[in-house]
């Protein structure tokens, strides 16, 4: 067995840079430079190299390499751990990271999670992580229309994603059709006779329910449905929150007989609390949700809701990310990531 032989097959060591470029048949400084993400080299030798690195099972000298070149190798989700949503075991944040990841890994970078509870204030909250450099970039969630977050990452001059778009600055942004979805629940259940549709979402401002709320109202109006202001219910942000969309329902002079969630996960209280008052989810009152989840898979009759494979959207998101981080970014995009329709029972009264 020659001596280059022996060294590739000793198990402790790993793969190397060398191991990569023999692989490919290219030069360490080749390797070197679309491991790093330089700018002379070809979006499709970066590719080839990092898919060859993770199946070579390389992994860079992290700690020289962040020294020298005043980088952390990470990047940070900025995450609420307070929503309604996340206390009913929502597993939103954690299928988007498992795509992240799976574009961060072959190019050297940690995914870490900067959660922040009911006790931090999200802004200084940010702030102070920038300040820290916890991370070579960020991706936001919960993006406000107007967020002092992007401000400063903005005039900071740090990489950064946010999941929502915001009105003061041009950025990278991806985002769930939320505005697309909402009308296209509105044109189903007039389609189905329905006049008075009501929306529910969480009463906090942030782009997904501004953006929710929109697509409704845009639907509602070119539909030519009753516009009554007491369709439009903004609920508190927590756990309980189906249940007082319940109490609301039934409380109406003019009841609904059909109601369209932003946040799939009320479902579940608004089904309990229908049922306890003598009202059937789905035939009595149609339902639509946002989203396929989990939370909500057992419930019957069965959620109508909007397909999206997160793992896929975490994967763009990931990608717009290497963007922020490259010598020479890109201009920033904005996309919308499209959902499907899965017909379900629970608007069968349509």
């Amino acid at each position: 067995m020659g001596a280059e032989e022996g060294r590739g097959a000793a198990p402790s060591r790993g793969a190397g840079i060398r191991d990569v470029a023999r692989q490919l048949g290219m030069s360490i400084s080749t390797v070197s430079r679309a491991m790093n993400g330089r700018g002379e080299v070809s979006a499709e030798t970066r590719r080839l190299v990092a898919e060859t690195a993770a199946a070579l099972g390389y992994r860079p000298n992290q700690s020289g390499r962040s020294l020298r070149q005043g980088r952390t190798n990470t990047v940070a989700l900025v995450m609420p751990t307070q929503t309604a949503r996340t206390q009913s075991g929502e597993t939103f944040f954690l299928n988007v990271c498992n795509g992240l990841q799976e574009v961060l890994w072959p190019r050297g970078l940690d995914l870490v999670i900067l959660p922040f509870g009911p006790a931090a204030k999200p802004d200084e909250f940010l702030r102070n992580a920038v300040d820290r450099h916890l991370a070579d970039a960020f991706v936001l969630a919960d993006t406000r229309r107007t967020d002092p977050r992007v401000d400063h990452l903005v005039e900071q001059r740090v990489p950064f994603v946010s999941l929502g778009r915001t009105q003061a600055h041009e950025h990278s942004w991806l985002d769930l059709d939320f505005a697309g979805v909402a009308a296209q629940s509105v044109r189903r259940l007039a389609a189905g006779g329905h006049r008075r549709i009501a929306v529910a979402t969480a009463d906090r401002d942030v782009n997904s329910d501004v953006e929710f709320l929109r697509g409704y109202r845009e639907a509602v109006a070119e539909r030519g449905l009753d516009d009554d202001p007491g369709l439009v219910l903004r609920l508190p942000d927590n756990r309980d929150a189906g249940g007082v969309l319940g109490e609301r329902l039934l409380a109406s002079a003019d009841r609904p007989t059909a109601v369209v969630l932003a946040q799939e996960t009320l479902a579940p209280g608004l089904y309990r609390h229908l049922r306890a008052n003598g009202v059937e989810p789905g035939r009595d009152l149609a339902v639509i949700g946002f989203r396929e989840n989990p939370v909500c898979e057992h419930l019957v009759p069965s959620l109508t809701c909007f397909h999206v494979s997160l793992e896929h959207y975490g994967r763009r998101l990931g990608e717009l990310v290497l963007d922020r981080l490259a010598p020479a970014p890109p201009p920033p995009v904005g996309e919308l990531w499209p959902m499907t329709l899965v017909p379900k029972d629970s608007d069968r009264s349509c």
